[in-house]
């Protein structure tokens, strides 16, 4: 098949949504498939060929809502006059998606949408433009989902929208199978015998930081370590978690290569991610992958993961605000924490179940599969 993948950001930016089409499109590429990705300008890319995917940029910038600005008939041009087999459109609420939509009925591709949680479906603002997707994705020829709990799957439902599936998120198991050669405690002066709690975000504001340093400076846990490693998209959010740093000697604030964070995942006793908002987390799966439970606000469907986790992670305390937000209960998240760390062995357990239901069911190598099946299917 002659497949396009269309995403705001891609390699080299990192982040959650990048991850998800980064693997599936080099691993279609794998299977025999040619895949092109239409993505967002990026200086620091160095090659429109990466591991094999084809790339193609547009300095676009906003959405629907907000307003677009960039070569806009450019990306028009390409989705009507390319000939693809599928055209994917990952995500919702920015250009990529948007500008698509307005075409959608004259692109001869077949068409799948992953919406990819709707952040914005209870603001105001974007009232009007969630009518106008309820009308379109009755265009696509699939709707994929990665939960069947979350808030655009049930807007899927409450809007009769007929072709839809959930195909989860996933890890890879190529970083998670084997043994890493970093160490990285030891590069980073962590005792080998530190309660090392880990946390991975980037800093944009929402995903929990501030809330994670209250949670675990309140735990008080004796020989202790907490690491946030994230991407800077927030100067602000950054340097008061640098502030953090400087006045607190086992928290250390980190922006470290992907080899970094895989192995702080496989040297860590317990992953913490208070976060406000997501669709549903990769972190979550890579934390089962590396064998650690986790604890997890009520964000995204992280309750359903927990299912699939075969309760290797534990929810925190949540209070949900009038735009659906979380925001854990630092008191009694603070008390959660340091209950699980007297309790090594049931950690211990926690995590080789969260584990073996990882190798079952979560690998990226599965997850592909699946999303091959949807598109040979349409």
């Amino acid at each position: 098949m002659k497949i396009l993948h269309t995403v705001q950001f891609y390699e080299p930016s990192k982040g959650g949504m990048q991850e998800v089409v980064k693997q599936i499109s080099e691993r279609l590429v794998k299977l025999g498939h040619s895949v092109t990705v239409a993505t967002s300008t990026d200086p620091s890319r160095i090659s429109k060929n990466i591991n094999n995917v084809n790339i193609e940029e547009f300095e676009i910038f906003g959405n629907a809502v907000i307003g677009m600005s960039g070569n806009i008939w450019k990306y028009q041009r390409f989705l009507l006059n390319s000939k693809f087999d599928i055209m994917v459109n990952f995500a919702a609420q920015q250009w990529a998606t948007d500008i698509a939509l307005e075409v959608l009925p004259k692109i001869s591709a077949k068409k799948i949408f992953v919406p990819t949680g709707f952040s914005a479906l209870q603001f105001p603002e974007y009232r009007e433009y969630f009518k106008f997707i309820k009308e379109k994705m009755q265009e696509y020829n699939m709707n994929i989902f990665s939960s069947g709990e979350y808030q655009d799957y049930k807007f899927a439902l409450d809007n009769h929208i007929k072709n839809i599936c959930v195909i989860p998120n996933g890890a890879d198991e190529n970083e998670f199978m084997y043994p890493t050669k970093t160490r990285i405690r030891e590069r980073l002066g962590i005792p080998e015998n530190n309660f090392l709690v880990l946390h991975i975000g980037s800093h944009t504001g929402m995903k929990g930081h501030k809330e994670a340093i209250k949670i675990f400076k309140l735990a008080n846990i004796p020989n202790s370590t907490f690491v946030i490693a994230g991407n800077v998209f927030s100067a602000r959010c950054y340097y008061e978690c640098k502030l953090q740093e400087l006045f607190n000697r086992n928290i250390i604030i980190i922006n470290p290569p992907r080899e970094d964070i895989v192995s702080l995942y496989k040297e860590a006793n317990i992953f913490l991610f208070p976060s406000n908002v997501e669709c549903s987390p990769i972190v979550l799966f890579e934390s089962m992958a590396a064998g650690i439970p986790f604890l997890t606000t009520d964000v995204g469907n992280s309750k359903e993961i927990i299912k699939w986790s075969n309760d290797s992670g534990l929810e925190l305390p949540t209070k949900k605000d009038s735009f659906g937000y979380s925001h854990a209960d630092i008191e009694e998240s603070a008390l959660l924490l340091n209950e699980l760390y007297k309790h090594q062995f049931l950690l211990s357990k926690m995590g080789l179940c969260g584990r073996e239901e990882w190798l079952k069911h979560f690998t990226w190598e599965k997850i592909t599969k699946q999303y091959e099946k949807i598109y040979e299917g349409v």
